[in-house]
């Protein structure tokens, strides 16, 4: 994208927010969610700008930790909430709609959130691309008059990264996080153990180098997938990734020879856009 382009969107997002009061931010660390925490703070003030993240097992520590650098490092208030979604059996039975149940146990706090600054609006990170997604997520928020800036203002992720760039945001071209339980098939059941199973998987692999893995797990395997252009190395060190990640629980592994695709999981549900979600 040219700088002009670049800077006609950021004049849209300033319109935006100015606008507004101010805002509550629906904060994962992601780039989605950062620059628009970072734009509220640019545009509404740091009293008017309130970012919102829940430490809950799906979030990787890293993740979680890499968030908390962030609000410090670009003086953002940060307040940390507890979503317990595991307890909630329609969400750790996990459903094809599982998203939209950690939604909106997520956006209920947000609304208590509220209730302190009422004038606030309550943001997401939802982008342009993800409206063509299967996302039940979107339900919740839409439930809950969630606000999506990047989305009104038609932001692309490539888009979203470009700005993020520009403002030299140190997550700009960090590769997507998605939660953990987006690694556990739909209706395998979700648990501690195997979300702790999976982060410590993916965070030996990238240990070894290997920046963009998912390590999907199936209850009595767990699949390894890495980039395409990355497979050739991983195959070369299969014995000791086997034997490592076997060490973490898991009975058996496996090398998906197709590569890191987002989203594969949701091959299993029919008639929804099969593009990137997870």
């Amino acid at each position: 994208m040219s700088d002009m382009q670049n800077q006609n969107k950021l004049d849209q997002l300033e319109e935006w927010f100015k606008d507004r009061k101010g805002s509550i931010v629906a904060f994962s660390g992601g780039i989605d969610s950062t620059l628009v925490l970072f734009l509220a703070r640019k545009f509404q003030g740091k009293d008017n700008a309130i970012g919102v993240i829940s430490n809950s097992e799906s979030l990787k520590a890293k993740d979680f930790e890499l968030a908390q650098n962030f609000c410090r490092d670009f003086d953002i208030k940060l307040e940390v909430i507890k979503t317990e979604e595991l307890v909630d059996e329609r969400y750790n039975q996990n459903p094809e709609n599982r998203c939209y149940f950690c939604k909106e146990h997520l956006f209920h706090y947000l609304q208590q959130i509220k209730e302190k600054y009422p004038d606030f609006d309550v943001l997401s990170g939802t982008n342009h691309d993800d409206l063509g997604d299967y996302r039940p997520g979107l339900q919740a928020a839409a439930q809950y008059k969630v606000l999506a800036p990047m989305a009104q203002c038609q932001l692309t992720k490539e888009e979203i990264r470009d700005i993020a760039r520009s403002f030299d945001l140190p997550n700009w071209d960090k590769p997507a996080s998605p939660c953990l339980s987006s690694r556990i098939p739909y209706n395998h059941h979700i648990t501690r153990e195997k979300l702790q199973q999976v982060e410590a998987a993916e965070n030996f692999l990238n240990e070894l180098g290997f920046v963009d893995v998912r390590v999907r797990h199936y209850g009595s395997y767990g699949q390894v997938e890495v980039q395409q252009t990355e497979i050739e190395r991983l195959f070369a060190m299969e014995n000791q990734v086997v034997s490592q990640i076997k060490n973490l629980g898991f009975q058996d592994v496996k090398i998906d020879r197709e590569g890191l695709v987002s989203g594969k999981l949701n091959r299993v549900i029919k008639g929804i856009n099969q593009t990137e979600t997870k």
